[in-house]
């Protein structure tokens, strides 16, 4: 049925009381793979098996737009087969089952229907993923490699996982992600692309490389290319030329290829044919499609970045999901401080006040949790509200006028690392409402939220607003704060300072959405001095 690989020295066995069986399921352009992984109490992950299966999802999506009935039929058929195996494992909770597909389902335009034909034939709930959600995974799947090398802990590094129909691009510097995006730049959307246009077989290199060479340069315009000495190459193209170029190093977490070792390779490699590509290395066909154009991706990134040895971890999108299985879930304080760390890059790029931005953002914080009785939000919108706070004033780059507007544009049309599209419009508008008008049925961005996200919104607003009041004059002198519930006010009891006047007035102008949301009036106070000298 397909081809199943079992880790050297890993047999199968049964899990432990403290060790729990899992399943990542990948959908991709040219094949639908499964790891079965081993995860203990603390965390770690031990894989015990890999299966594989050849599918033209791809070659569907990306010349006819759609995933034909054939197609179709043959997902199923290979679905069915894993199923028999999970159950063979005894993996059958859907809790311990995770299915992801990629560009080549996420771009067809029969998506749902596919997706609805895997779930009722085979009970795998498979989710079609966004870019942002590929590259967080991307990153999970690195995570570890991140904690251990020197070089990707501290310097410039770019993980670039090159897929069959798209490149996500990871910008690492001392070890924080500052930039991710996604690039419809795939292997074998490349190679639908010359074979729909009958490319004459002469002409595909120049072809080939003269595309490549263009969606590079608009990679380099987007990275700062200063800084940068690795090169972290995902995709499994990669790892068939490492094991060809460096054998001996393919037992570590990651092998190294020499960027010079790995140009002379791909040269070798473009006059074959598929067939013969096959034939010489005992690869699938499938792979043999997809492996000249993805390495010279490589290639050509190296050499624009001047990077001399590209680092080739054995990790792939898979672990990167069995990682969030094993955290239960992805929302971690470290995934929130990576998220963070690249909401304050966007917030320097559009040259924000960081001082102002970063104690509005800290005095949301405490006021959130402050009133999480009252508001009963997630960690997540904490951390969302914690990013508005940091760019709800990018605006004012375009604009001082109507800067609030400005910054919901400017965050609406940005990516930041990890962050979902429904992610972004609730940063964005929360951003958007922290001054002037509140939230009504007539603003269209708003009212394109679910009913959930909307109240979200009007919650967060109401802190970002009160926040902001307190450090109108942009000198942070309202540090010490504490808080009182009383039956119809938040008394906000601030130490250290003297005269609160501006304060009072800035948030008699911005307090009434909080009143609204939370049905208590926000009360500003001195904190008492007593006799002795220090406050009460």
């Amino acid at each position: 049925m397909s081809e199943s690989v079992k880790t050297p020295g890993t047999p199968a066995k049964p899990a432990t009381a403290s060790e729990w069986l899992a399943a990542a399921i990948d959908i991709g352009a040219t094949a639908i793979r499964m790891d079965l992984a081993e995860i203990s109490s603390d965390g770690s992950i031990r894989t015990i098996e890999s299966l594989r299966q050849g599918v033209p999802l791809g070659k569907d999506t990306f010349t006819q737009g759609t995933i034909s009935q054939a197609t179709i039929r043959e997902c199923v058929k290979v679905l069915k087969g894993f199923r028999q195996v999970l159950q063979e494992y005894g993996i059958t909770d859907p809790d311990r089952i995770r299915a992801v597909a990629t560009s080549s389902v996420r771009e067809a335009e029969n998506r749902d229907t596919f997706l609805d034909r895997l779930y009722v034939a085979t009970g795998i709930n498979v989710r079609a993923i966004d870019e942002a959600e590929e590259s967080r995974l991307t990153f999970m799947a690195v995570q570890n490699l991140v904690r251990t090398e020197p070089e990707l802990k501290s310097g410039g590094a770019l993980v670039v996982d090159v897929g069959g129909g798209s490149t996500e691009l990871l910008l690492l510097e001392n070890g924080h992600v500052t930039f991710s995006n996604s690039y419809r730049l795939g292997s074998l959307r490349m190679r639908q692309t010359l074979e729909t246009h009958r490319a004459p077989t002469e002409r595909v290199r120049t072809i080939l490389g003269q595309h490549i060479q263009r969606m590079v340069e608009q990679i380099v315009r987007n990275v700062p290319a200063a800084g940068i000495s690795t090169i972290v190459a995902m995709s499994g193209d990669a790892r068939f030329a490492a094991a060809q170029l460096c054998p001996e190093g393919q037992e570590g977490p990651a092998a190294r290829i020499d960027y010079k070792a790995l140009g002379a390779f791909v040269e070798k490699l473009l006059p074959m044919t598929v067939e013969k590509l096959v034939s010489k290395y005992h690869i699938t066909y499938q792979e043999a499609e997809t492996a000249v154009p993805a390495l010279l991706v490589d290639v050509q990134l190296a050499r624009a970045f001047k990077v001399d040895r590209l680092m080739v971890p054995r990790a792939s999108l898979r672990d990167g999901v069995l990682q969030e299985m094993a955290l239960r879930g992805y929302w971690t304080p470290e995934f929130a401080g990576q998220v963070v760390y690249s909401a304050q890059a966007l917030a320097d790029k559009y040259n924000a006040d960081r001082k102002h931005n970063r104690h509005v953002a800290d005095v949301c914080l405490k006021l959130y949790d402050a009133l999480k009785p009252e508001h009963q939000l997630s960690d997540r919108h904490r951390v969302l509200l914690e990013i508005a706070a940091l760019l709800h004033e990018i605006g004012g780059f375009i604009s001082s006028r109507s800067h609030h507007k400005h910054s919901m544009y400017l965050i609406l049309h940005s990516d930041l690392f990890g962050l979902t599209r429904e992610d972004m419009a609730i940063i964005a508008l929360t951003a958007r409402y922290h001054r002037r008008a509140a939230p009504k049925p007539t603003h269209e961005e708003y009212m394109a939220l679910s009913r959930d996200d909307r109240i979200a919104v009007s919650k967060m607003s109401a802190l970002l607003r009160v926040a902001d009041a307190l450090d109108r004059n942009h000198v942070q002198q309202a540090t010490d704060l504490s808080f009182q519930k009383e039956a119809d006010r938040f008394v906000i009891i601030v130490g250290n300072v003297e005269d609160l006047t501006i304060e009072r007035l800035a948030l008699k102008e911005k307090g009434g959405l909080f009143e609204e949301m939370y049905g208590m009036s926000v009360v500003l106070q001195e904190a008492r001095i007593p006799a002795g000298g220090d406050p009460a």
